[in-house]
């Protein structure tokens, strides 16, 4: 569920003393997960020393302080103590840095030297390139009672005339209207795919993302369920809709939002989940964590470790009836937990308490404790229109056979009848053709999107709208 992001930060710096000029700008790159991520440090010399900054221009961020740097012996230390940051590198005769870049007990090499790095596309061939043979017009609508503006893109067959629509609802995580994911498009891919044959599309970046506005991080499932909510509106007031004929197209959580809506909604005919859940959150965690780590090579020891430590959580999180004191009880329990497993991960450098609390900050998140509560069965026994519901045999993050029979078991259970699930082969949580499902083969593969699956879901929605 959760997109993979790699959060950088910078430093600053002092200096005793220098062999070569250290100040200037410094470029390099990181290799992660098959993307690359360029940062760049802002090095001046001063009367006590050295200062910096650092840009992530990947990332959109720049002139970001640092809090410690040292140059001596030729050697560079750059650290940001909150976040546990430090590269290290030694100068050269050629003026390059050659060093490694630590973050949380991970470590990754990176040189720097005054070249510009040069930016390495991804190879992406299914992503559409304009002009597009369709219309095509970028679009706000509000949802006044959250105070969000909201910022996307309707795409038509043509400009003229009375189409199907669907609205395509992201996965977790702050997503853009294209729900953009190491170079890859995955929703451009399907609404271009759509557009070209018949269906209108309207898709959106998530509130406090890209250019919507808002404030993503304190918003839940139900709150972006309400921005869903809003494009309907928006739809049933435009001019080529047809309004009979609006349907959701979910993916990942945009699977949980679309029956929340649908289920409240008589203006949404039909609805497609891809790769949406039908199990309780903490149910699906615990299954996506064991899965994902036993791709990566995880021991069956840690695993049951890692499971029985979340389960506790997690139990302790749906109890729970107020933020503040369920940090407390999260802090006390977890402490405890860390005394007794020393070994369990925690990172070097960084005290006990310190690593309880950034972790506690994120799992009593609003989005987390809600998603871990929340059992996508109860609404989807309240859905009546038509729904399709698909899952790649290999997604590791919504696992395929647990899901797509929770979903219709509680689709059947509430008399729906209108019920199409199928799970398709050797597909990943993206649709990508993969060899073994880990989101670390997500940015590899240069396929985005299965056209198996773009059929399926072109085809079935076509029926829908006959």
């Amino acid at each position: 569920m959760q997109k993979f992001i790699l959060f950088v930060f910078t430093f600053l710096s002092f200096v005793n003393s220098y062999s070569q000029e250290i100040s200037g700008q410094w470029n390099g790159a990181l290799k992660v997960q098959g993307t690359q991520l360029r940062l760049v440090f802002n090095i001046s010399e001063t009367a006590t020393g050295y200062t910096s900054t650092m840009d992530s221009p990947d990332q959109g961020a720049k002139d970001i302080p640092t809090s410690s740097t040292s140059y001596e012996n030729s050697v560079l230390t750059i650290k940001i103590e909150k976040a546990k940051i430090e590269y290290i590198g030694t100068l050269g005769k050629d003026n390059i840095i050659v060093g490694n870049f630590s973050q949380a007990g991970q470590t990754f090499p990176m040189n720097l030297s005054h070249d510009e790095i040069e930016i390495i596309k991804a190879k992406r061939p299914q992503n559409p390139i304009e002009p597009y043979p369709y219309y095509s017009e970028e679009v706000t609508f509000k949802n006044k009672k959250a105070g969000v503006t909201l910022s996307g893109t309707l795409t038509l067959p043509k400009k003229e005339g009375v189409y199907p629509v669907v609205i395509l609802i992201s996965g977790s995580g702050p997503q853009n209207r294209d729900e953009e994911l190491l170079g890859h498009k995955p929703f451009l891919v399907l609404s271009d795919y759509l557009t070209r044959n018949g269906i209108g599309v309207l898709r959106y970046d998530d509130r406090g993302t890209a250019a919507s506005t808002g404030d993503f991080k304190t918003a839940t499932t139900q709150d972006f369920a309400t921005d869903a909510q809003a494009a309907i509106a928006f739809l049933m007031s435009r001019k080529g809709v047809n309004k009979k004929k609006i349907g959701l197209v979910g993916h990942s959580e945009g699977g949980i939002i679309a029956p929340i809506v649908a289920a409240k909604s008589k203006n949404v005919a039909f609805i497609a989940l891809l790769a949406g859940t039908g199990i309780p959150g903490d149910e699906l965690l615990l299954l996506q964590q064991e899965l994902i780590g036993r791709a990566s090579g995880e021991s069956e020891d840690n695993l049951q470790l890692g499971k029985k430590e979340n389960t506790e959580l997690f139990e302790i999180i749906k109890k729970s009836t107020d933020l503040a004191q369920l940090k407390k009880d999260l802090f006390v329990h977890m402490l405890a937990s860390l005394k007794e497993n020393p070994d369990a991960g925690k990172p070097e450098g960084i005290s006990d308490e310190e690593y309880v609390n950034f972790t506690v900050e994120q799992i009593a998140s609003p989005w987390m404790v809600y998603f871990i509560k929340y059992n996508p069965a109860i609404i989807l026994e309240k859905v009546k229109c038509p729904v399709l519901a698909i899952n790649g045999s290999k997604d590791l993050q919504v696992p395929s056979k647990e899901n797509l029979s929770a979903i219709q078991a509680a689709l059947v259970k509430g008399g729906n009848q209108k019920v199409t699930t199928k799970e398709l082969a050797n597909l990943n949580h993206l649709f990508q053709e993969s060899e073994t499902g880990s989101p670390s083969e997500y940015a590899e593969i240069e396929q985005t999107f299965s056209p198996v699956a773009l059929e399926l879901v072109l085809s079935w929605i076509q029926e829908q709208v006959k």
